[in-house]
């Protein structure tokens, strides 16, 4: 006799559905290594190479939703820009940059793309070393369908897609390089090394002596110094008083000696950046050489405008550059008004610390607010991608996590009711 299987008051049905639409739908990434994509593909060693001798592909790892323009390497070789022209490697970086549009862009959408053209907004443009919108990228498509990649000295014309992870990453090759404006690709390198004695620095520029001991004592400053060459750094120094103004609670000179070089290291981002590059950077968050050392999206700052000056937001208190100590290139070192404390060591509580030290009993837990991003009048507001379903950093993350949850739930609740 066959058995009769009824559940009553329930009906799973609605449950299988919404669990089948769950598993097909695509979850976020939270970061890739764009070097092991494009390690595939040996057509495209030249260009991966060029992302291996910079700091360009350790920018990408904090991005969810991007298009990589590569160039093969028999048209790459073929240019005038080749590696043998030895290009400074501030400019070489810059014109990588401009090869990454901030927008997840398929071949389908490009073929959407009206007769008028699309604007996109590449890495370059949030250096804040552009001039104007001049890190953009103008794609049009003609009447024949050919796909045409336009900057303001050079084009470079579509010869097919090579990766797409959706709705992450496209990777789409070019018979180009794209040149941004105002950058020379050719032009070699002719700066002599600056040699910067980074602790001498701070001790001429006063008040700063208490970084410039701990700098001294934790040996990183020569690792500082090191990095003086190539893309440059700017470091974020606390004045004295900034130390001296720590809560008691705050065990910072507690902490174990390769803990304390992380926190020194957290103060310096591993790029040249002027004020007014600081001023008007496009992306916020920037990693740092604590970064490099601890992965992706960890240790890092959220640099922005507020109330006419640089506000550092470290997810535990907000800071702001104070003065200029130094600034050449490829060396600028600001003051800053707080120590830059990570959330990775102090937890994620913002921490108050306009109270003077002593007052209050070790500092009050305050609600330090983000700060607001603003542009500088001189670099207007540019073209703004839509957001595609999967696109979002640690937004994304979190719906991904209670996708899984729901799915799981679903499950559950189907077995016990078949079973």
């Amino acid at each position: 006799m066959a058995a009769i299987f009824s559940v009553s008051h329930f009906t799973p049905l609605p449950f299988l559905y919404l669990l089948i639409l769950l598993s097909s739908y695509p979850f976020p990434i939270s970061s890739f290594n764009i070097t092991s994509l494009l390690s595939s593909y040996p057509d495209l060693s030249d260009f991966n190479n060029l992302f291996t001798t910079t700091a360009v592909a350790a920018d990408l790892t904090t991005r969810t939703s991007l298009t990589l323009l590569v160039v093969p390497n028999a048209y790459l070789r073929s240019a005038s820009t080749s590696a043998s022209s030895h290009p400074s490697p501030t400019n070489l970086a810059d014109v990588l940059r401009y090869h990454v549009l901030l927008e997840y862009i398929t071949l389908s959408d490009l073929r959407l793309i009206p007769p008028t053209g699309k604007i996109v907004t590449t890495l370059f443009q949030t250096t804040g070393r552009a001039a104007a919108n001049s890190g953009t990228i103008n794609i049009t498509v003609d009447s024949s369908g050919a796909v045409t990649f336009h900057s303001p000295t050079s084009n470079a014309t579509l010869l097919s897609p090579v990766k797409t992870l959706p709705y992450n990453i496209s990777i789409l090759s070019l018979n180009s390089l794209l040149i941004p404006y105002n950058v020379d690709l050719t032009a070699s390198e002719t700066r002599p090394p600056l040699g910067l004695n980074i602790t001498k620095a701070l001790i001429d520029g006063h008040d700063f002596n208490v970084a410039a001991s701990m700098l001294a004592a934790s040996g990183v400053v020569s690792e500082f110094e090191a990095d003086e060459g190539g893309a440059g750094i700017t470091l974020f120094v606390p004045t004295d008083e900034a130390f001296s103004d720590l809560p008691s609670s705050v065990k910072f000179q507690s902490l174990p000696a390769d803990k304390k070089a992380m926190v020194l290291r957290f103060h310096v981002l591993h790029s040249y950046y002027p004020l007014g590059s600081l001023e008007s950077i496009v992306n916020p968050v920037q990693p740092t050489l604590a970064t490099e050392l601890n992965g992706a999206g960890s240790f890092t700052l959220n640099i922005s405008r507020v109330n006419g000056s640089v506000g550092i937001n470290t997810g535990v208190l907000q800071a702001s550059v104070t003065q200029t100590v130094f600034d050449q290139n490829p060396v600028a070192i600001f003051g800053v008004s707080k120590v830059l404390l990570p959330r990775e060591f102090f937890g994620s509580n913002p921490i108050d610390l306009n109270e003077p030290s002593g007052g209050g009993g070790g500092g009050a837990m305050g609600t330090a607010q983000p700060p607001e991003t603003a542009l500088s009048p001189e670099y207007p507001p540019i073209y703004s991608p839509p957001n595609h379903p999967g696109m979002g950093n640690r937004a994304a993350e979190t719906v991904g996590v209670m996708r899984i949850l729901l799915i799981l739930w679903c499950t559950w609740i189907c077995c016990h009711l078949f079973l």
